[in-house]
């Protein structure tokens, strides 16, 4: 086996791991995002009427309850049952795959640790909403007049979004740096 393949295949040592330091602070990050999550839909449940808008900035925010039996954004609503425990497993599988992968990232992956750390908070928000109601509350709808409708979502819905977001970001800029890194080796 060449030392480039052994090389692979051995732990990071845990001087090479993100400090503990910075995993404290993605702790708390993930945990005022989850609280956060949980106390609006608290607030949504206590002062909305489900179904009724109230504007909130006219004419493109409301804040109307729905419950959501699908998964982000609304996705597959409308299919009976089973999304209930497929959305769910999803959710306990992200609960506990996402802190195993924040544990192996490197100081160089620090992007993708926040982005991780928002979308646990996120599947955790909406897997305790689906274990408490069968369903997840739903509140921000954002519209344009009555012509254009986004579907309603919730905090958790964003921090998935987010979390998504910078890992996509943090692909592109490793895609930039490899590029930048074969342009450089091929010209000298």
């Amino acid at each position: 086996m060449t030392q480039a393949a052994t090389n692979s295949i051995e732990p990071i040592a845990a001087s090479a791991r993100l400090s503990l330091r910075w995993r404290l602070g993605l702790l708390a990050i993930a945990l005022v995002l989850l609280v956060f999550d949980q106390y609006t839909k608290h607030l949504a449940i206590t002062h909305l009427q489900y179904g009724q808008s109230v504007s909130v900035f006219e004419p493109w925010l409301d804040w109307t309850l729905v419950h959501n039996f699908g998964a982000a954004f609304s996705f597959l609503n409308n299919t009976g049952g089973l999304q209930h425990w497929f959305f769910s497993s999803i959710a306990i599988a992200a609960g506990i795959g996402l802190p195993i992968w924040l544990h192996r990232l490197t100081p160089s992956e620090r992007l993708l640790s926040v982005a991780l750390c928002c979308i646990w908070s996120g599947a955790i928000g909406n897997l305790i909403d689906r274990l408490r109601f069968r369903y997840v509350i739903d509140f921000v709808h954002v519209h344009w007049k009555d012509d254009w409708h986004y579907p309603v979502f919730n905090v958790a819905d964003s921090a998935i979004t987010i979390g998504a977001v910078l890992i996509i970001s943090h692909e592109f800029m490793l895609w930039r740096r490899t590029r930048q890194a074969n342009l450089t080796s091929k010209s000298v």
